[in-house]
């Protein structure tokens, strides 16, 4: 990854799944950011344009907070990485996949870092951990559909 997540950070989270869809339907799940929406039932608005490349930014709306996030890690079929910004707080998060056995493992990291999760660490932390395992149940749906 070209940004690793902060492991020391206030909040962070980890996890990971196998999904039984090819590697190329779980990339196309995961990169098409503009169909986040589709997918991601946190996930209420996108806005992206272009191609999906290292340093090319987007804002995006996710439990009714907005963020301005910029893609730090492009590796098809392998790794993808974003950093991104909201009010008081700093997320890295950090996207591995690799095929096993006829399957996807995909792992996910994230770390939160400013104000908010420092003074609400337990909150974040809850929110992150459960937020996470169901967005990769989400895509595990979404990628096996397909």
């Amino acid at each position: 990854m070209n940004i690793s997540v902060n492991k020391k950070a206030p909040v962070f989270a980890s996890s990971e799944i196998m999904i039984k869809a090819s590697i190329d339907s779980v990339w196309e799940t995961l990169t098409k950011i503009e169909k986040w929406p589709d997918w991601q039932s946190s996930v209420t608005e996108v806005n992206f344009e272009g191609q999906v490349n290292e340093q090319v930014t987007f804002t995006w709306k996710a439990d009714g907070i907005t963020f301005k996030s910029n893609i730090h890690t492009m590796k098809p079929k392998s790794m993808f990485g974003w950093e991104g910004r909201t009010i008081g707080a700093y997320a890295i998060h950090n996207w591995t996949i690799a095929e096993q056995d006829n399957a996807t493992i995909v792992m996910v990291e994230e770390s939160l870092q400013g104000v908010l999760p420092k003074l609400f660490r337990k909150y974040f932390q809850k929110n992150l951990q459960n937020g996470m395992l169901k967005n990769l149940k989400e895509l595990k749906m979404a990628s096996e559909l397909k």
